[in-house]
């Protein structure tokens, strides 16, 4: 299919890299409010057509628009590129407002559109070989589980990190949507969450260049941590940080009945995988067993494209993406409202990708 890019940062690049693996994926223009990073992704990824948003919104020769502009503008363009008819893949979150993915699901329906949502590092190699451990039970019945992401934000490498620290910000929405993603495939839907959180400092000094020296404000929690009920009956924990100058905690660990799995870093694409089994002494790094090892972003529009034209549903879709959106919501309001949330939404356990996945160049 033909993909329109509307969004021209950093991660535009790792997108056209990545679905250099994919025959099906087809960049044929791209956009961005600067035109000097459009015209620098079309020279590197020999992008034919560099244009303004609404005229890529207009293009009947464009069939998914794949929007992977700030998260304050992800609802305006994605409601946008559904309205002129095309399938819609978006970097994560899904929106900042859960009324705006509520809307863009409903107008997809309604226009019988798809969309997609990042992040597809679950259905790398390293997350479906845990997925494949887990269900073979190699670690028994799954227990409990703890996910970590714990750091010192942005300001000292990134050329503009205030959107980091303003609302749809924060630990949680920024690198949350990895973490959780990655347990709803090990482990199934969330039911409820209850956190605390705080903001450290309402101001931040940025280190980086070119604006070395300014003060930014901090509006969302900069630290928080809360626990999750999974429907399965798995119980986690999960602590989300700009504020931790180091650490040496794992990504994700899931507790079985039989032992524990060491799982990778959930915004990556392979391993390293560890397993710990009361059959087995001591600790075991598992080979990591299926294909995208590498980095893949892109995979779940790959995936979409393939679902459309077979008539299934796709892995990484905005069923799951609205619930991973609304437990982010969950955490923030339970911090405030000092008890524990139940979701409204649920979403079904993506299914394994297939080791033979097709759309793959040689």
């Amino acid at each position: 299919m033909n993909v329109g890019l509307v969004g021209c940062g950093s991660a535009s690049s790792l997108y056209l890299e990545g679905c250099k693996q994919f025959d099906n994926v087809r960049f044929v223009a791209c956009a961005d409010l600067v035109d000097d990073k459009a015209q620098t992704r079309a020279s590197e990824f020999n992008i034919h057509r560099v244009c303004r948003v609404g005229e890529l919104l207009d293009d009947p020769f464009i069939n998914i628009v794949l929007n992977l502009t700030d998260p304050q503008a992800h609802a305006e363009i994605g409601i946008a590129a559904l309205e002129a008819g095309k399938h819609l893949y978006q970097e994560k979150p899904f929106a900042v407002e859960l009324n705006d993915a509520r809307l863009m699901s409903d107008l997809a329906v309604r226009k019988g559109l798809r969309i997609g949502c990042a992040p597809d590092s679950f259905l790398g190699a390293g997350m479906q070989t845990c997925r494949e451990l887990i269900d073979e039970g190699a670690i028994g019945e799954p227990v409990a589980c703890t996910a970590f992401m714990l750091c010192h934000g942005h300001e000292d490498w990134h050329p503009n990190p205030d959107l980091f620290y303003g609302y749809g910000g924060g630990p949680m929405f920024d690198m949350g949507p990895y973490y959780l993603t990655a347990l709803i495939n090990l482990l199934g839907p969330i039911t409820s969450v209850s956190a605390s959180g705080k903001i450290t400092s309402n101001e931040r000094v940025i280190s980086s260049k070119p604006r070395y020296g300014q003060k930014i404000r901090v509006d969302v929690p900069t630290h928080i941590c809360g626990l999750v009920n999974f429907a399965s009956g798995v119980v986690g924990s999960i602590v989300m940080s700009f504020d931790v100058w180091a650490s040496q905690l794992p990504s994700i660990e899931i507790y079985g009945t039989e032992g524990t799995l060491t799982v990778p870093d959930p915004n990556t694409y392979g391993g390293p995988i560890r397993l710990f089994s009361t059959g087995r002494p001591g600790w075991l790094e598992m080979p990591v067993t299926r294909r995208f090892a590498k980095q893949s972003r892109g995979i779940g529009l790959a995936d979409m494209i393939c679902a459309i034209h077979r008539g299934s549903t796709h892995r990484a879709n905005e069923n799951l993406a609205y619930h991973v959106l609304e437990t982010l919501h969950c955490f923030h309001n339970a911090s405030v409202e000092g008890k524990q949330l139940r979701l409204v939404s649920t979403c079904s356990r993506p299914e394994p990708l297939p080791k033979n996945f097709p759309p793959v160049a040689n």
